[in-house]
């Protein structure tokens, strides 16, 4: 038996001079020498106590031996938890806590703030910085190869931690299977191959950066400009050397405020794609005008990676996600029967899969809410299908608003307010109502002046039954937003109740 996920993404790559990664420093890291990086990894953790199946909780920078951590990792038979670097002492704590980390890997500022946290947890600290930590040191010092783990389909590689908006955070196991079946799923969805140099400027503690980006690279053999962070300017320089580049719809809007990002810097461009949140139809059309791609977006999770794309060829359509991709089963269900439901109704995303994920780290009962029997799995996200099979995210299911006995999707009423003169963009949410139960209510971004919120809700009065109508209008300066984008409707659900 060998090492799934191994055998595909880097034994391949054993002593090949090929530039895997293009740095900020202007050098170069081939192909062989990252393989052989992984291995002194596998061997520095390997000596610090870690054997098949443990846990290595990772919270660090943005770096090459990041990738090769975890690399190492898999090579060694180990599960990688990447920790987002924003997370406090007290929030480190309970992912390394409850995964049950035999070691956290943390930067080496961070050492003194996270030592009692390790303890507390009985896990191993070690820290990895840029060119310097203990475990780099004990890297450089391991030999360059260590003996590949047997590791099957169905063992896991990962723990993904939800965001934790509605409660405990959830560890969502990902397996061998899971990751690598979406990576050849989307270099054949995308048309990936060792020609092309993708423009890295996402983060590696999350699915889309670390699982799609790198893993996609990994496995058709081409290069990555990688960048520590998004950095327009950084961006700009480095476009005429890439092929395709992958984002989130802020690395878009702010591509297009800056006059030097035209034709001419994306002609040797042939794919832009953006997920983890929702692109404004005004950015594609933006976009499409300014530089004559189309942006491709997709829709995935945590606990699935990648389940629906805008296709390659053919037409990418604004507002929709796409087909679902290769390999993925996806349905409309009713939320309270689960029964499928007709083409064009509202209802629950369900998905099944080769990459749909193993369940929630010790949290059976959480696992068997939200698998069914039959392997899909409730997303928790709302949509429908058009007549073309076109998928439409509707909102989360979380966020449907139910006033006076009616359901009100608020991406129906975005959609309409992000369209008015005025408005840079939306968020729609409800609020306790004593008559109807709930209530929508809007907040407002404001550009050009401000919008006239008399005219709003005269075109919302003239599109929209009334019972749709938001009781309220209110501007702020920017929507609330994780680090991948997605606009954090508790949050604005908090504030409402301010007012």
């Amino acid at each position: 038996m060998g090492n799934t996920l191994y055998d595909a993404l880097y034994a391949p790559h054993t002593g090949k001079r090929d530039t895997f990664l293009h740095l900020p420093d202007g050098s170069r890291l081939a192909y062989g020498d990252f393989v052989a990086r992984a291995a002194q990894f596998a061997r520095a953790l390997h000596d610090l106590g870690a054997r098949p199946g443990d846990r290595v909780a990772v919270q660090v920078a943005k770096l090459p031996d990041t990738l090769a951590l975890f690399a190492g990792c898999t090579q060694a038979g180990l599960i990688f938890v990447p920790l987002n670097p924003g997370y406090t002492p007290d929030e480190i704590g309970y992912f390394v806590g409850d995964a049950e980390a035999r070691i956290l890997v943390c930067d080496p500022d961070d050492e003194a703030a996270l030592g009692d946290v390790a303890t507390g947890a009985g896990a191993h600290l070690a820290t990895l910085g840029d060119g310097r930590g203990t475990i780099h040191e004990a890297a450089n010092a391991a030999p360059a190869e260590f003996p590949i783990v047997a590791r099957g389909p169905e063992d896991l590689a990962a723990f993904l931690y939800t965001s934790g908006t509605t409660g405990r955070s959830k560890g969502a196991m990902l397996s061998h299977r899971n990751l690598l079946s979406n990576a050849r799923t989307l270099v054949e969805a995308w048309r990936f191959d060792a020609d092309d140099v993708l423009l890295h400027a996402l983060p590696i503690f999350h699915t889309h950066g670390l699982f799609v980006g790198t893993n996609v690279m990994l496995l058709a053999g081409g290069a990555m400009i990688f960048q520590p962070g998004f950095d327009l300017d950084a961006l700009i320089e480095a476009m005429p050397r890439a092929t395709a580049m992958m984002g989130v719809p802020t690395f878009y809007t702010r591509l297009l405020s800056d006059e030097r990002f035209d034709r001419d810097l994306t002609a040797g461009m042939r794919l832009f794609v953006s997920g983890s949140a929702p692109l404004l139809a005004e950015t594609h059309r933006a976009f499409e005008e300014r530089t004559g791609h189309r942006i491709l977006e997709r829709y995935g999770m945590t606990e699935t990676n990648m389940n629906v794309s805008n296709p390659y060829d053919g037409e990418r359509r604004a507002g929709t996600v796409g087909f679902p991709l290769p390999g993925v089963t996806l349905e409309i269900r009713d939320p309270d029967t689960g029964a499928a439901l007709p083409q064009g109704e509202i209802g629950v995303i369900e998905v099944r899969g080769d990459n749909v994920f193993q369940g929630y780290w010790k949290m059976p009962e959480k696992t068997a809410e939200e698998l069914r029997d039959d392997g899909f799995f409730i997303t928790g996200d709302l949509g429908r299908i058009d007549a073309d099979g076109y998928v439409t995210i509707v909102g989360r299911a979380k966020d449907l608003i139910i006033s006076g006995g009616y359901n009100i999707y608020p991406k129906e009423i975005e959609a309409i307010l992000d369209e008015q003169p005025g408005i840079l963009e939306s968020a729609v949410v409800g609020v306790p109502d004593p008559d109807f139960g709930e209530a929508p209510v809007a907040f407002l971004v404001a550009c050009d002046g401000g919008p006239d919120l008399n005219a709003i809700r005269t075109e919302i009065s003239r599109t929209l039954a009334r019972y749709k109508h938001p009781r309220r209008y209110e501007l702020i300066a920017e929507l609330p937003r994780n680090t991948m984008g997605k606009v954090q409707k508790a949050a604005l659900r908090e504030l409402a109740a301010q007012y």
